[in-house]
């Protein structure tokens, strides 16, 4: 039987938030109680479909995010799509 790891440290993540959000990052590293992350991004709609958009305008973007797990109502890896997008996004590199 194949044992799938859902998701790992480096890897792009979803998580939704118990306030409805659904936030787009790396993560870096967990414990029980804290996601640590990387440039996290929302999700918003557009015309053209989902889009991006800084989670927070006020601080360096280049910061870790520590996340409280209570916060979080799921998480997972990212769709390879909405994945390339992030990183596009991110880092100015087309994949």
């Amino acid at each position: 039987m194949l044992i799938e790891i859902p998701y790992k440290n480096g890897d792009t993540v979803s998580l939704k938030l118990s306030s409805g959000e659904e936030i787009v990052a790396r993560l870096e590293s967990e414990d029980d109680n804290h996601y640590t992350l990387r440039k996290p991004m929302v999700l918003i709609a557009q015309e053209k479909g989902l889009g991006l958009a800084p989670y927070m305008f006020s601080v360096n973007p280049d910061n870790k995010f520590m996340m409280r797990t209570a916060s979080v109502s799921c998480v997972s890896k990212t769709q390879d799509e909405i994945s390339k997008q992030y990183v596009a996004t991110t880092s100015g590199i087309a994949i």
